[in-house]
């Protein structure tokens, strides 16, 4: 059995268990990136109400690179770097630097040779865990992460990752999953335990609040997060396929010590549950909480000390009036 998190309820984290978590998904990830592709473009345009124009961009937690050319499209003169924890997501993420260099269908061809005869470069990846970036302090003017933030325990410490990471004045953005998200199959799984009588476990991933991000984004050193979220609903003609799903997606990272009798049981329980919520139209819903976030890396105003900073280009200004 995994120990548990006191503070969101995650298993204690274990990077090689995440690893081999999206190493077995990368494959059959295709049949469910139709959200994060969703989301992504939710992202991309609220970037048409937000002024910056970063020299270098980094996507925290890229999984097989779908959102390259997006944001090659909206910045395509700054290089794009990708970190993942999966190398098998990285190879994926490989064949869209392949076909950012060669095309695929005649939009991305016309879009991405239009950068590529500017001279932008190709999308560059790398393997770490993204609560411990390889990369320099203030090496990005732009931090993108669509999806991928609820895999971490501690969305504290990898805020205070992407803040070293990004240069003065540089933007982060990003989406993941609110407390919402799966609640039917939560409820539906409580219910099979009581059937089967069961003692309660965890069975899917707990979700942090969206207030408790912007908090932990103002602790992290970020300056005027702006936070917000929506409700999608995807329906499913069956129980089992909303199951199969939710395994592409990763959403079960725990590890199962039942004996397969007990196991066989619960998920006979489980369907069971899980048909009692058939809608009047016949289709069974899951629910998606979406959290997105923004904030800006601001300048230090005091030293670690607790002095006050006044920079040169300030003087004058009205500002070092503040201390």
């Amino acid at each position: 059995m995994p120990t548990f998190s006191a503070k969101t309820g995650h298993p204690a984290y274990d990077a090689r268990h995440l690893r081999r978590i999206f190493d077995r998904r990368a494959a059959t990830f295709d049949h469910v990136a139709f959200l994060p592709r969703e989301i992504a473009q939710r992202m991309h345009e609220r970037l048409d109400y937000i002024k910056v124009q970063p020299a270098r961009m980094l996507d925290a937690g890229c999984g097989p690179g779908d959102d390259f050319a997006l944001l090659h499209q909206r910045f395509p003169d700054a290089p794009v770097f990708g970190v993942d924890i999966s190398s098998a997501m990285l190879s994926r993420a490989a064949q869209q630097r392949l076909a950012m260099r060669e095309g695929s269908g005649w939009r991305r061809w016309w879009a991405l040779s239009m950068g590529k005869l500017s001279g932008a470069p190709r999308p560059r990846v790398v393997q770490a865990d993204f609560s411990a970036l390889p990369f320099a302090s203030d090496a990005f003017g732009l931090v993108w992460s669509n999806l991928a933030l609820h895999w971490h325990p501690w969305p504290e410490r990898v805020f205070a990752q992407w803040q070293r990471v990004l240069q003065p004045n540089g933007l982060l953005m990003f989406s993941t999953l609110g407390p919402d998200t799966l609640k039917e199959l939560r409820r539906a799984y409580a219910q099979a335990e009581t059937a089967c009588d069961a003692a309660p476990r965890a069975h899917i991933m707990d979700f942090a609040d969206m207030h408790d991000l912007g908090d932990m984004l103002l602790a992290s050193g970020f300056g005027a997060p702006v936070m917000d979220q929506e409700t999608l609903t995807i329906t499913y003609r069956s129980p089992t396929s909303l199951l199969a799903d939710v395994r592409r997606w990763g959403a079960y990272p725990f590890v199962c010590d039942d004996d397969a009798r007990s196991a066989r049981r619960l998920h006979h329980a489980l369907l069971q549950a899980l048909q009692a919520q058939r809608r009047d139209d016949g289709t069974f819903a899951l629910t998606f909480e979406i959290v997105y976030g923004h904030a800006w890396k601001v300048l230090p105003r005091v030293t670690p000390e607790g002095h006050g900073i006044v920079r040169v280009g300030e003087i004058g200004r009205g500002r070092w009036e503040d201390f």
